[in-house]
């Protein structure tokens, strides 16, 4: 039988990836490259959506190179993305016509104030399953149209394409402006504010609230099936997944059944529980989402607790702050003490997501005295992101009432052993990595490779999973309570300190 290679784009918050599987789910190849970020006043987060096509067209060729294959040896080409981030292009020509707003970006915060009006923030929840908040696509495409001069009326005369990354990418790979498709899947369409997430189609109403007109919106399709062939360096290639980066992650994780959980730690961290083929609503603050969707089979639901901020704390720690060179150095420079001396960051730089959504929320690091060093502060900052991850957890189980008896892990920071130890000890679960902890990209290319025949089944997925490290709780119940309690104190510091001006 001859191999059959299923390639992956990756395109992340900081860098895109292609990495190319084989029929076994084995790496076979991996390109990556940066990006810039822009950053034009405080709160605000921008990237060049042109600089992020050539930046993914070059890691395709380069993985591709890397493998020793063909574009025509692919069996199929999947996707997946950052997801709020919001990109507008010019339909004749192709380009954006700003750049695209990052999931990060805090600018519409006054406006979904005022879109809260007396409703609150709850006014679309029962809807799309989000809260209002600066976060999502829809606000900011609203933005968008308010504050490019011309836009609007270009918008509602269709010559304007709204998308995340994905109707972005798949666009450009398609075709772009001779005959590009204008897709997005179930996945990205639940992060707008503007799907109902039980129809899976954009929700008249919440358009004409926001002022959104419907013909710059992309077509709402599953998350596996072939959406058009690859032009180009991919010429013939079908192009044949998108999912936003998280489901990517639950999807490659196997975490197929309900009740299974994953959480992913990159730029922030996502933790996702499967809650089968019925959206659970989230009086917690969490969010309601879709995990994916099979070609014509039901769509499957997932509560998702969504932390804006913990790889990106390390990397303040580095390139702001200077106490450490890489972002390796942080391991060592924590373990050389056993705790944080009393110290706690709460990293609240754009406000906080799950499960509070305050905006007005910003960083703090509290319980400092003469005895902390910066080897506690290195320890406080990883501890930030086990914290932050258990009260999603207890979320969870307060609005579902599954209790997370492991916790499947991924992303960068799973290779810090000191983190990964502590999250098990504040969980009081074992946490555990699997051998492919490139799982986002994985689920990618599983889903795209079960959309052409590639794998089976979904059985047959689930058999390619293998762990690799599994980390046991050792923290005592009343260590963990104490410090738990502690953490929360520090939560609370960080509340009130930037006032909504629209700035």
């Amino acid at each position: 039988m001859t191999d059959k290679f299923v390639a992956a784009i990756d395109q992340g918050t900081t860098s895109s990836r292609c990495i190319i599987f084989n029929q076994d789910g084995a790496i076979v190849a991996v390109d990556q490259r940066e990006h810039r970020q822009i950053f034009p006043k405080p709160g605000w987060v921008e990237h060049d959506a042109t600089e992020i096509w050539s930046k993914v067209q070059a890691v395709v060729a380069g993985a591709i190179a890397k493998a020793g294959l063909r574009a025509d040896q692919l069996s199929a080409l999947g996707i997946t993305n950052q997801r709020e981030t919001t990109v507008l292009w010019d339909r004749a020509t192709g380009k954006p016509v700003h750049n695209a707003i990052v999931w990060q970006d805090t600018r519409t915060s006054a406006l979904c104030n005022e879109l809260g009006g007396t409703h609150g923030q709850d006014r679309f929840r029962d809807t799309t399953g989000l809260p209002l908040a600066s976060y999502f696509s829809g606000p900011k495409a609203a933005w968008l149209l308010d504050n490019v001069p011309g836009l609007r009326s270009r918008a509602e005369r269709g010559e304007i394409a709204f998308g995340t990354i994905d109707s972005w990418l798949i666009w450009n790979l398609t075709g772009g402006t001779e005959g590009g498709v204008h897709v997005t899947d179930v996945t990205n369409a639940s992060r707008t504010m503007l799907m109902d997430l039980h129809t899976l189609e954009w929700d008249p109403a919440i358009l004409s609230v926001m002022d959104v007109p419907q013909v710059m919106l992309p077509e709402i399709t599953s998350s596996a099936q072939v959406y058009g062939s690859a032009v180009g360096q991919l010429a013939g290639v079908p192009v044949a997944s998108a999912l936003g980066d998280q489901q990517a992650a639950i999807f490659g994780q196997a975490c197929y059944d309900t009740g299974t959980a994953k959480n992913t730690y990159g730029t922030g961290s996502f933790l996702l529980l499967n809650t089968g083929n019925r959206p659970v609503p989230s009086k917690s603050g969490l969010i309601t989402t879709l995990g994916y969707k099979i070609g014509d089979e039901a769509p499957v639901y997932c509560l998702e607790g969504s932390i804006a901020i913990t790889g990106a704390l390390v990397q303040w720690f580095r390139d702001q702050l200077g106490i450490i060179r890489s972002a390796d150095e942080i391991e060592t420079l924590a373990a050389s003490v056993d705790d944080n001396g009393g110290a706690y960051v709460v990293p609240a730089f754009s406000g906080l997501f799950a499960p509070y959504w305050r905006s007005d929320a910003r960083g703090v690091i509290t319980g400092l005295t003469r005895y902390v060093t910066k080897a506690h502060l290195a320890r406080a900052v990883l501890e930030a992101t086990s914290w932050q991850t258990r009260e999603v957890v207890d979320a969870m189980y307060q609005d579902s009432g599954v209790q997370i008896t492991t916790l499947k892990v991924d992303g960068g920071m799973t290779a810090n052993n000191l983190l990964m130890q502590h999250q098990a000890d504040v969980l009081g679960v074992p946490v555990i990595r699997p051998k492919v902890s490139e799982t986002t990209c994985l689920g990618a290319a599983y889903a795209a490779g079960l959309a052409t025949g590639v794998w089976s089944d979904l059985d047959e997925l689930k058999a390619h999973w293998r762990r690799d490290v599994e980390w046991s709780p050792r923290m005592e119940a009343q260590d963990r309570e104490r410090e738990y309690g502690n953490w929360r104190k520090a939560v609370e510091r960080s509340f009130g300190w930037h006032e909504e001006d629209g700035a």
